[in-house]
């Protein structure tokens, strides 16, 4: 059957579907029961969790399934130097951003203070929890971390937005390799060139990497659909990574204004910028988003922008101010027709057997 595949093998699943685990709140111990049960694997993003909350949320995640799910952190949280910006740096961004916050009725922000790495003491709970799986994105794990998560039988699930990228990650002896094509809503997780470079579509990186690596490989970017993950296994991907279509649904942490507007027209247009957190990503096109093409330099580096921003989004959401505000999407949001994540995984499935049986 076309859902027997390495992935599923190494995975522990039923079939080859995986749900993207979305960071700053967007992931949900619901949603990723929901897909484990169905027989994918759910997703968790924890970067942005402190360790005693992974800790929290491994142990909901367990309590609900006890099938595998995946654990994803990041291995670079942060591009500013020392964890501070310079005060040059935050003036410019200063006045380059003033007036939204003036259309906002709300005070400029002042700059933000010294950000400190989570990355390491989250490490040590991934470590403690052993979860099934263990993916991680914008860089590789240290030989030492990897030959310990072998150890404890958890599986390695690095990210590439290039062939290079996947090359490194095959060299580290990882066991299954991301191709994350750039139609994927959410940020670029680029780390050995800038994301701006990393412009590769998902089907093309697909064929270079199963070409030159021999990890087995997820397709991510553009997917959406049964139709999608049947061209992904016949390009040669052992799997599939859905994102956009599972940040839609009911069970997500996504707002509900958020998962409105991937179901609306809004969800033709979407753009990769740096504005809304300093680090290139793709949502929705925004006024704002649009506005700053080109204005790098104004821009503070990731995670200080979102902190900078934070309190702009929460009043523009207040005043329905959307232009203002990223709602994170990938390209392939104007097909998205479900918004219960057991529903999507049964279409998932059965679109895709319909496809590969032809």
């Amino acid at each position: 059957m076309w859902y027997n595949t390495k992935a599923t093998e190494i995975l522990g699943i039923q079939y080859p579907i995986l749900q993207g685990p979305f960071g700053g709140g967007l992931s949900t111990v619901e949603l990723v029961t929901a897909v484990s049960r169905a027989g994918g694997l759910g997703g968790y993003g924890a970067y942005t969790l402190s360790p005693q909350e992974i800790v929290d949320v491994d142990k909901k995640i367990r309590h609900a399934t006890d099938k595998p799910y995946n654990l994803n952190l990041w291995v670079s949280d942060t591009d500013a130097i020392q964890g501070i910006a310079t005060d040059d740096v935050y003036e410019r961004v200063k006045t380059q951003f003033k007036p939204y916050f003036d259309e906002a009725g709300i005070a400029v922000p002042e700059k933000p203070r010294p950000f400190q790495s989570r990355y390491e003491n989250q490490l040590q709970v991934v470590l403690d929890i052993r979860p099934k799986v263990f993916s991680f994105m914008f860089g590789i794990p240290s030989a030492d971390v990897l030959e310990q998560c072998r150890r404890l039988g958890i599986k390695l699930v690095g990210a590439a937005t290039t062939l290079d990228e996947a090359l490194a990650l095959d060299n580290a002896g990882v066991d299954m390799i991301i191709a994350s094509g750039f139609e994927a809503g959410g940020h670029r997780p680029s780390f050995l060139a800038p994301a701006e470079q990393s412009t590769t579509g998902t089907f093309v990186l697909v064929q270079l990497m199963r070409e030159k690596v021999k990890a087995p490989i997820i397709a991510a970017g553009g997917i959406a659909n049964g139709r999608g993950i049947a061209a992904a296994l016949t390009l040669g991907a052992d799997a599939a990574q859905v994102g956009t279509a599972f940040l839609a649904v009911d069970e997500s942490g996504a707002l509900p204004a958020h998962r409105a507007a991937l179901f609306s027209d809004a969800a033709r247009h979407t753009t990769l910028s740096r504005a809304f957190t300093g680090r290139l990503g793709r949502g929705i096109t925004t006024r704002v988003a649009q506005d700053l093409i080109g204005q790098e330099k104004n821009i503070l580096p990731f995670p200080l922008q979102t902190t900078f921003m934070s309190s702009l989004r929460q009043a523009a959401l207040a005043q329905k101010k959307h232009d203002m505000i990223l709602f994170w999407g990938g390209q392939i949001a104007p097909i998205l027709k479900h918004t219960k994540a057991a529903g999507l995984m049964q279409s998932l499935i059965a679109e895709t057997s319909a496809f590969l049986s032809r």
